[in-house]
């Protein structure tokens, strides 16, 4: 099974739903391909991983941090521990060239250990003609 995941949005939820989601299909033996765009590109910025607000009840940020202290206090592994499972599985990683112009991102401010590719809506058209299921969050 191959699997597509569209990372559209940048908030601290909806980018870990999308690993747990890519986590659990290469733990089942698939294959997984995060497309990293917009917003949610803002993640892959060098140390900006967890810096990000929930998309519901953020309150200023105590939203945020409530959250984040439940999750230590429940083991649920932190973001930069998804990633790192994603990437240990096998999972592979693309960022939108088209959004990091945009946004003025060179590739030196990417994690770059965490990158694949860097390609534009063409390359992840690509993955999906491949792919059985595609997600967008």
């Amino acid at each position: 099974m191959k699997m597509t995941i569209v990372v559209h949005s940048g908030d601290l939820d909806k980018v870990m739903s999308a690993l747990i989601i890519g986590n659990g299909a290469l733990s089942m033996g698939g294959s997984v391909t995060l497309y990293f765009t917009f917003w949610g590109l803002q993640r892959l910025v060098r140390g900006r991983l967890s810096k990000a607000p929930l998309s519901r009840m953020h309150f200023l940020g105590l939203g945020t941090f409530l959250m984040k202290r439940r999750m230590k206090r429940n083991r649920v592994a932190s973001p930069e521990r998804l990633m790192e499972d994603f990437k240990a599985l096998g999972g592979k990683i693309i960022a939108c060239e088209m959004t990091m112009e945009l946004m003025g991102l060179s590739r030196e401010q990417m994690e770059t250990k965490w990158i694949d590719e860097y390609g534009a809506v063409g390359l992840y058209v690509r993955e999906t003609e491949k792919a059985d299921k595609t997600v967008f969050i």
